[in-house]
């Protein structure tokens, strides 16, 4: 199963492909955020796409201080159609590494099931 990992800068999409990698998963992490191309998030024709998203409160504490949230609406923008699509969607600004990487697994082991059905 292929995973595309998608969302805004700095709301967790390298450290979530890195740990969906370390258990296993095909895991990859597009820079929609950063393309006009509205459907770049399916270069890897993925069976499963992951959103994540942050305020822009999370994103300066995390990345850059001087990010605006019209920067942050532009990305939101560019993610419109990734977000219509996506398997499972993740607001990451209160939840731990940890806590999403487990949201991520639980979803792609229930998705599983699903799919097996």
């Amino acid at each position: 199963m292929i995973i595309t990992v998608v969302g805004i800068c700095a709301s967790g999409k390298s450290t979530l492909v890195k740990g969906l990698r370390n258990f296993g998963y095909d895991a990859h992490n597009i820079a929609q955020e950063h393309s006009c191309v509205q459907k770049l998030w399916q270069k890897n024709q993925p069976d499963l796409l992951i959103l994540l998203d942050a305020q822009l409160v999370s994103v300066q504490k995390r990345r850059r201080p001087s990010w605006t949230q019209e920067r942050i609406d532009i990305q939101h923008e560019r993610l419109l159609n990734a977000r219509e699509n996506c398997n499972l969607y993740i607001q990451t600004d209160t939840l731990s590494i940890d806590q999403v990487l487990t949201k991520a697994i639980d979803y792609i082991k229930n998705y599983h099931i699903i799919a097996a059905n």
